[in-house]
């Protein structure tokens, strides 16, 4: 009886790995037409995402850029910091940390059209700011969409995008909030289907 009851609390646990080990996986699959450079937004959880939506009144709070490959995803964002002792800053997190239900309430892949060199250019710009702190005004840091436009702008692709005028408390300025830079005529959403 013992063996019995030993031999079906092995089958659960390796039952149990298994499925964790299948969502994990899922989390790191996007439609099969994304690819590096291209822009994932994604509603956040936090207080932050509430006053950035309510200020842009658009769907998304947050943008990242894809890196890496399919299986294997990771996003380069400006964020605040999501981890205890890492400094607020541009990091590269796995697109499943990114994608988490405890920091997205949803997410979507927007395909950035630019030819393989510029997207190419485009990544390693992004990936070179790594480390830069997160700041909304400043030259001595970024934020989430400012980061992502720099990397395309320095790339050679404008992503034609206005910024909007905003009286921010101790930090008014132009900000190119995430509903401006969906706006660009350059992205396209990316159907599930890869589309």
């Amino acid at each position: 009886m013992k063996q019995a009851h030993a031999a079906l609390r092995l089958l659960g646990g390796a039952l149990v790995l298994a499925l964790l080990g299948a969502a994990a996986q899922a989390a790191d699959t996007l439609a099969p037409g994304a690819r590096e450079g291209d822009l994932i937004f994604r509603e956040g959880t936090e207080a932050v995402s509430a006053a950035v939506m309510a200020v842009d009144r658009g769907a998304f709070s947050h943008v990242g850029m894809l890196v890496g490959r399919p299986g294997s995803w990771l996003v380069v964002h400006a964020s605040p910091s999501e981890v205890r002792g890492r400094p607020d800053g541009v990091v590269i997190d796995a697109l499943a940390f990114f994608t988490d239900p405890r920091r997205s309430r949803r997410h979507a892949v927007y395909h950035v059209e630019a030819g393989d060199e510029a997207r190419q250019r485009a990544v390693a710009l992004a990936l070179s700011m790594q480390g830069r702190p997160f700041r909304i005004a400043g030259p001595a840091g970024t934020y989430c969409t400012e980061l992502v436009w720099k990397a395309w702008r320095d790339a050679g692709l404008d992503l034609d995008v206005r910024f909007t005028s905003l009286a921010l408390p101790l930090l008014p300025g132009r900000y190119l909030l995430p509903g401006d830079l969906l706006a660009s005529p350059r992205i396209r959403p990316l159907a599930p289907d890869g589309s």
